[in-house]
């Protein structure tokens, strides 16, 4: 089965990166009007048309720096804040009266960016530095600043920490999110194998376990070797998480985690007839019904549903006896199909189950349960004992659950 390694990004942090962008543009547009609506009252026009020439170039030659977190350097934050500030400096040299009237900077609002960029790169210790340096050069420029003033610049330092924290509790929760996503794969892959290896490997084992006692002599010690190791592996695939995806950190795109999908390798060109699969089940001692029309579900969820069913007969055989009969019926519903395996066993005792999951036994636990759940459906099971049990396997119809990933 080919496998594709599929690598979920999650970033709530490059969204803030691309209204920047589009704020420093806008900010641009609305200084250069600003200066075009109230020239007449610069008393030296030319400073402010050099500053905001080169403002504007600045900040069109610079809008991939703030396109994300890896191409907003330190280097640029610092040329960045310098422009800022020049601007604001330069303001009473333009305009003699700015500094007795509140009027608004050359860089007027643009100066926000360039603290928002800090807030955005490095959280609100950054933000509350290039925040601090806009209030100074603001109050120097002022010369005796007002209230207006002091208020201006007490909204925009409080602002720019604000964002630098949510920015920084996103990242934190962007972290514990791919976390949670790693240990729930990791969950899936590791139920996955259990209920491969137990149908498989761990029934051959107690096979030869049971066939090397009955036989005695070295097929005995064979037999016992054998049981050894069903005990081992059992341990194994019951026990701590396994790290089967990579978790890690970009800083322009955020939390990443990598998963590895294995595609449906069933028909291409549709879904497949659950019928044909349980069909092998039917002999002497299992009784097969099914609706005499095709029952049809995704690939990946006819191969579960039907070792599911494998997994309940194995049960049949293995407890209640080579002599047991077994029914298979197969109910086509609407919106979902329902599969009963139903024996004329002893049943179950009260507790067993539980004490065989405890143990490591997972034939109900995950080949059964296990694989239902993970196709959104649900597994009852029915047994009173000396009148057998009955496994009600349902699957919804129109969804392959985390089957095949």
């Amino acid at each position: 089965m080919a496998k594709r390694e599929r690598v979920v990004r999650m970033s709530v942090e490059q969204p803030l990166w691309r209204a920047l962008t589009a704020y420093r543009v806008l900010t641009l547009v609305y200084a250069v009007l600003l200066f075009v609506f109230t020239r007449q009252k610069f008393e030296r026009p030319w400073v402010a048309v050099a500053f905001l020439a080169v403002m504007s170039v600045w900040t069109l030659a610079t809008l991939p720096k703030v396109a994300g977190a890896v191409a907003c350097t330190r280097r640029f934050l610092v040329a960045d804040l310098t422009v800022a500030l020049t601007g604001i400096l330069l303001t009473p040299l333009a305009d003699v009266h700015a500094q007795t009237f509140d009027g608004p900077t050359l860089p007027s609002i643009w100066t926000a960016g360039s603290v928002l960029a800090y807030a955005i790169k490095g959280g609100w210790r950054w933000a509350a530095f290039a925040s601090s340096l806009v209030a100074v050069a603001n109050i120097v420029e002022r010369g005796d600043p007002s209230r207006d003033t002091l208020h201006n610049v007490l909204l925009v330092w409080v602002a720019s920490i604000a964002i630098g924290y949510v920015v920084e509790v996103a990242r934190a929760s962007e972290r514990t999110l791919a976390r949670a996503l790693e240990i729930e794969a990791a969950t899936r892959e590791r139920e996955r194998l259990a209920r491969d290896i137990h149908d498989s490997v761990l029934q051959v084992l107690a096979m030869v376990q049971r066939r090397g006692t009955a036989l005695g002599g070295e097929a005995a010690e064979l037999g016992r070797m054998a049981g050894e190791q069903e005990v081992a592996l059992r341990t194994l695939v019951t026990g701590g998480l396994t790290r089967t995806s990579h978790v890690s950190e970009d800083e322009s795109l955020g939390a990443v985690v990598r998963e590895v999908e294995e595609p449906d390798d069933g028909p291409p060109g549709g879904p497949a007839d659950l019928r044909t699969l349980l069909a092998p089940h039917a002999g002497a001692r299992v009784t097969f019904s099914e609706p005499g029309a095709p029952v049809l579900l995704a690939p990946a969820a006819a191969r579960e549903l039907a070792a599911a069913v494998s997994a309940a007969l194995d049960n049949v055989h293995r407890h209640a006896g080579e002599d047991a009969r077994a029914w298979i019926l197969v109910e086509d519903w609407t919106d979902e199909v329902i599969v009963t395996v139903r024996d004329d066993g002893p049943g179950i005792p009260d507790g067993r189950l539980a004490q065989a999951e405890g143990e490591g036994r997972l034939g109900v636990a995950q080949s059964i349960r296990g694989r239902l759940r993970d196709l959104g459906g649900t597994a009852e099971l029915v047994s009173v004992p000396g009148q057998g049990t009955e496994v009600e396997l349902k699957v919804p119809k129109g969804t392959r659950g985390k089957a095949g990933t």
